[in-house]
């Protein structure tokens, strides 16, 4: 009896290192894996500074007396803002691709890109051209928000 417990928690346990290889090796082309939050954000506030942050995140800890401890503690905190920081350092400061409608609904930690693909640059920004983006979304969300909510003619 013991024999066959010990077989089966060896088994078991075999599996679970088995699906953690798999899963690390999925990962090793995110330019997230084993960043942590607190070394992502001193990257993005070494190249982009405090302004630049806040006017293109938005959120109140970059803009208030902003330092690393403090925001990390808050995106530590709040899932959907540490999502939104991590989708910004991938898709500006590491320029990866865009993700695909099947890895766009998992957290940015969790999609994974083709082999071979490298980040790039990180993408300029100023404070004018992230409120010239910001009032072009605003604009197009805008238009297809009318074009919906316009009656229909038959």
């Amino acid at each position: 009896m013991k024999e066959t417990q010990h077989a089966t928690e060896g088994h078991v346990q075999q599996d679970a290192t088995q699906a953690k290889q798999e899963k690390i090796a999925v990962q090793q082309n995110n330019p997230l894996h084993g960043v942590s939050l607190e070394k992502l954000l001193k990257e993005l506030v070494d190249f982009y500074g405090w302004d630049i942050l806040a006017a293109a995140m938005r959120f109140h800890c970059f803009q208030k007396n902003p330092s690393i401890p403090a925001c990390v503690k808050y995106f530590r905190k709040t899932e959907w803002a540490r999502e939104k920081l991590e989708g910004f350092y991938l898709s500006r400061f590491k320029r990866m691709p865009r993700a695909s409608d099947e890895e766009y609904v998992l957290p940015p930690r969790q999609r994974t890109f083709a082999p071979g693909i490298v980040p790039r640059e990180p993408m300029v920004l100023t404070i004018e051209s992230i409120e010239l983006s910001q009032a072009k979304a605003a604009s197009s969300f805008k238009a297809r928000s009318s074009r919906r909510s316009a009656p229909r003619r038959r």
